[in-house]
């Protein structure tokens, strides 16, 4: 997949925040969470934005794009 995400990263810096707030935050399931972190599934564009307000940094510092 061409869409990179640093969201493991930062819930360790976010007070090692867990797969599940994180997602009661941004109003998804855990599940989605763990696939988005792993890659294997692509967010909407609400939710990536929703992923970036969780932790306060612009939406580039989240995900990035990987040219092929």
């Amino acid at each position: 997949m061409p869409i990179e995400n640093e969201i493991r990263r930062l819930r360790f810096e976010n007070g090692e925040m867990t797969q599940q707030a994180l997602a009661e935050r941004v109003g998804v399931t855990r599940q989605t969470i763990i696939a988005i972190e792993q890659n294997k599934y692509a967010p909407s564009l609400e939710a990536a934005f929703r992923i970036a307000n969780a932790f306060s940094v612009p939406l580039e510092r989240v995900f990035r794009w990987k040219a092929e």
